[in-house]
Order: C-alpha cells, then structure tokens, then sequence
C-alpha cells in the first residue's frame, strides 16, 4: 500500500476553525491525511462519497493530495476532506 505521507498531520487530532474555502468559519477535527486514512489518494476512490464531494466542491483548489480529512461542525460531526490551503497556520491552530 502506497502512502504519500509518511507521517501524521501535524495538526492531527487538533480542532481548527477552516479560514478558507465553503467551511470558512467552521470548527473542522483533523484526523490525518486523507491517503493515510484510506490508504489511496483521493482521485483514486471511486464512489467514495466524501471523494466525489471534495472532486465537486474543490474548484479552485490545486488538485493534490495535500488533503485531510476530518470532522466539520460542532453538532453535525461530517466527515469531510479538505485542502490545507483552507487551514489555519500551524502556528496560529494551536488552541
């Protein structure tokens, strides 16, 4: 199994409010790299719903695997993916 990232998040098991993007405002739990999640990049999880989500809504983004995936939202608790670029600096996430 190829993993892209060898190692965790550095803001894994952190929760960050996301400064860009449709979740802008929103708290987001990061759980790892999403190819660490599921062992595959994005691009390559056919029918997977959080992938076909994040192929949908990611205009814009640069199509990498720079992705996490965690939980948004307070009480709805989704699994999401979303790009680093629309995350807090590390130093800024620390809460």
């Amino acid at each position: 199994m190829t993993r892209f990232h060898a190692e965790p998040h550095p803001q894994a098991g952190q929760t960050v409010t996301v400064t860009g993007g449709r979740f802008t405002g929103w708290q987001f739990t990061i759980e790892d790299w999403w190819d660490r999640v599921a062992g595959k990049s994005w691009m390559d999880c056919d029918g997977n719903p959080v992938c076909l989500e994040y192929a949908v809504q990611s205009t814009g983004k640069p199509i990498d695997d720079e992705v996490v995936y965690g939980k948004v939202g307070e009480a709805i608790q989704a699994g999401k993916l979303i790009h680093v670029s629309d995350l807090p600096a590390m130093e800024s996430a620390r809460q």
